[in-house]
């Protein structure tokens, strides 16, 4: 029902060994299309990834916010994935957003401002000439 909710759909679920992920929670996860990948045994640097993204997640977002419910926390979040994948640049990928390539650059024009979140994130570009 989660997902059903939701304007992406997961592809894969990723989780480690515990015994608190039985068999029945694998096959209900499955049935939403959703492929689970279990972690190698003892492999702690595995987490580092998901890890660094709910630190991003923390610092640049929810620190900034008295979180009043699920629902808004659900907001919260959902605006903060938005400008994550979609217009936050990522030194990875020469500055390009992870969604793909970013808009062609106009060497000219107005700079417009786009805010999420009262202002709290940012991004900025040019208006076409």
């Amino acid at each position: 029902m989660h997902w059903q909710d939701q304007d992406h759909t997961a592809s894969y679920l990723i989780r480690d060994r515990d015994g608190k992920f039985t068999a029945q929670f694998d096959a209900i996860v499955k049935t939403e299309g959703v492929k689970v990948i279990r972690l190698t045994p003892r492999a702690p640097n595995l987490n580092a990834y998901a890890e660094r993204w709910v630190q991003s997640l923390k610092h640049e977002c929810l620190n900034n916010f008295i979180v009043l419910g699920e629902r808004h926390l659900r907001y919260l979040v959902s605006q903060f994935v938005e400008h994550y994948l979609k217009e936050r640049p990522h030194q990875s990928k020469d500055n390009a957003p992870l969604s793909g390539t970013p808009p062609p650059l106009e060497p000219h024009g107005e700079i417009i401002c786009h805010e999420r979140l009262g202002g709290l994130l940012k991004h900025y570009t040019r208006r076409a000439a």
